[in-house]
């Protein structure tokens, strides 16, 4: 069953969904906007995944010294960049293009190490969906993404639901889109990745051991365009769910995250 953890009168619960919101464990139903939802798991370490769809490396190609025939583009971010579902994400002041990328989040369910492609979808737990902003102001070059660009703290938003992997048969499957204050701007499907789910664990397992809670971002399909303060955007993958988030200015950012 999908569930989510939500912070709600002081704890942090456990829900699942309902037809007016959600469910707590205990039973009491409650509307989104009622709770603070957090990343729908424990995250441990979050592998993300540059161009890793045909279209978009096709939109880049004049920039680009990279193709579809290169190893996956691979870069590492930390728990503490992840925000929840209606959370807020800083758009920095002096910031010209700042763009969404709606991904699938693969979540690890055990140990993996050295695993074939043939077996890695039994080390999945489960999914999510992710939206994994960037600032193209601070990119190094359009194929090594930097620190400043990649691991900005509230810059990945994760939910609202962990979904089963038992739910999911195939993840090469899913149509996903993202809307920019209700319009759509981004559509794409997972069967157009470069290296599917099941290659990037033998990939990443040839050389480093995932563990339950690890993340996989599998990267984001064309049509990423600018958003600003105040645009509300929502990524949606069959299946797995809507994370909607919202750009704030960085005065308000840095207020909200004060000790």
């Amino acid at each position: 069953m999908r569930s989510a953890r939500v912070a709600y009168a002081g704890a942090i619960h456990v829900a699942h969904p309902h037809p007016d919101g959600l469910q707590l464990v205990d039973g009491r139903v409650l509307a989104e906007d009622q709770v603070v939802w957090l990343a729908p798991f424990e995250v441990g370490t979050i592998v993300a995944l540059g161009l890793n769809y045909a279209d978009h490396l096709k939109e880049l190609s004049g920039e680009l010294t990279v193709t579809a025939k290169d190893e996956p583009l691979v870069f590492l971010k930390t728990a503490g960049s992840v925000i929840g579902h209606r959370g807020q994400t800083c758009r920095p002041a002096d910031a010209n293009f700042m763009h969404y990328e709606c991904e699938l989040a693969v979540v690890i369910g055990r140990r993996a190490r050295q695993v074939k492609a043939a077996d890695a979808l039994d080390h999945v737990a489960g999914y999510t969906v992710a939206n994994d902003y960037a600032v193209r102001d601070y990119l190094e070059n359009w194929y090594r993404p930097n620190l400043r660009v990649k691991n900005r703290d509230g810059g990945t938003v994760l939910g609202p639901w962990f979904v089963p992997a038992a739910e999911v048969p195939d993840p090469q499957a899913l149509s996903l889109r993202t809307f920019v204050n209700g319009t759509v701007t981004q559509q794409g499907h997972t069967s157009r990745m470069v290296h599917d789910v099941a290659a990037l664990i033998e990939y990443l397992t040839g050389f480093m051991t995932l563990d339950a809670g690890d993340v996989i971002l599998t990267g984001t399909p064309e049509g990423v365009v600018n958003v600003d303060v105040g645009d509300e955007v929502v990524c949606e993958i069959d299946g797995i769910g809507r994370l909607a988030s919202t750009l704030v200015a960085q005065s308000v950012f840095t207020r909200s995250r004060a000790d």
